[in-house]
């Protein structure tokens, strides 16, 4: 597996993945800046990965507030931790690293010790998304039935982890196990993450990987060739409703009307217990040119309007089953979420690993 980010202590390389499958490129980010930027571009993407990247900003954050002005106060890391979470508003991950980082500083008595705290703060964060991904992965592929052919939407791999991935990690553990038979991905429009991303983790693996358009999925389900759908996620709210990459509603209502099980697999640093459904999530909107553009060719006439939603709801009803690094939960999921966030500061063991429902 290729790693997506990688800190050296002075300043995160981070894999520019607008250039793959093509290119291999890592960027250099020295500040906060920008690593924004690279969020916001979606150069770095991924629930979890950008969670992990954020923290690391404010680390940096903390860093140049200290060289450039010594005096400044630690509030301005608020100011700051408001701007890393509005890069990409919808992903739990990033706003629940951003504020862990900057509670961890509250009680330093100098920008200095702020620093090392968040630094500190981000390191932790970076270790637990990849232990979560493994234990993640070891639950989801039991799931998976011996001989399926499994669909996914998005990236959800290493790519978008610290570690082997969500639902990926799941399809890589189920492989591992000999329980795979095939992964068939969507190319994910409009910025084709299943294509460029999904495609190319799994066939660097030698996994066998089968590309359809978006639009062919329904049909696919409805021949008996997909025997589970598994998706990642950016947020789950209180009562189980699931925002994740926009397409992946469809797949759902798809996945119950031809009874495909449909999971998704998400660390508990995806878990908001702040929204109690879906309708209350905050759905980023992007630039209409992802739409109308495609990899630099104008795909649509001059002046044609287009709505670009990053991510859409996926009410719990349609989900099967919500696998996480704790635990795997049936419905109904409140009380199995609010039970698992409550868990959530305990040290995880392996007992821990057990399925739940």
């Amino acid at each position: 597996m290729i790693s997506a980010i990688q800190w050296s202590g002075e300043r995160l390389k981070l894999l520019d993945q607008t250039r793959l499958p093509g290119q291999i490129v890592y960027l250099e980010a020295d500040t906060y800046v920008q690593v924004v930027q690279a969020i916001k571009d979606m150069r770095v993407r991924g629930a979890p990965l950008i969670g992990i990247a954020g923290a690391y900003a404010l680390a940096m954050a903390a860093r140049d507030l200290r060289l450039r002005d010594p005096s400044a106060p630690q509030q301005r890391l608020h100011q700051i931790a408001n701007q890393i979470v509005s890069a990409r508003p919808t992903a739990a991950n990033l706003s629940r690293a951003v504020e862990r980082v900057l509670a961890a500083t509250a009680r330093a008595a100098s920008l200095l010790e702020a620093e090392e705290l968040a630094v500190r703060e981000a390191s932790l964060i970076h270790t637990e998304e990849e232990q979560a991904s493994l234990a993640l992965g070891c639950l989801g592929a039991a799931l998976v039935p011996a001989g399926a052919t499994v669909l996914t939407h998005c990236n959800t791999g290493s790519l978008a982890t610290a570690g082997i991935g969500t639902a990926l990690g799941a399809i890589r553990e189920a492989w591992r196990q000999g329980r795979l038979k095939r992964v068939v991905v969507t190319e994910t429009r409009p910025l084709l993450q299943g294509a460029r991303l999904t495609a190319w983790e799994l066939a660097q693996e030698g996994i066998p990987v089968t590309l359809i358009v978006d639009s062919a999925a329904g049909d696919m389900m409805r021949r008996g060739d997909i025997h589970c759908v598994m998706v990642g996620a950016d947020r789950i709210a209180v009562n189980g409703d699931v925002a994740n990459k926009i397409g992946t509603y469809t797949l759902a209502v798809l996945a119950a009307e031809n009874r495909v099980p449909f999971y998704v697999a998400a660390p508990t640093s995806t878990v908001d217990l702040t929204i109690e459904s879906g309708e209350h999530m905050p759905i980023e909107m992007r630039a209409p040119e992802e739409v109308t553009w495609l990899s630099g060719v104008q795909v649509a006439p001059t002046g044609v309007d287009a709505i670009n939603m990053a991510f859409d709801v996926t009410p719990a009803r349609y989900i099967t089953a919500i696998i996480t690094d704790r635990g795997v939960l049936h419905p109904p999921y409140g009380e199995a979420l609010k039970t698992l966030l409550g868990d959530a500061e305990k040290p995880v063991s392996s007992a821990a690993y057990q399925t739940t429902g």
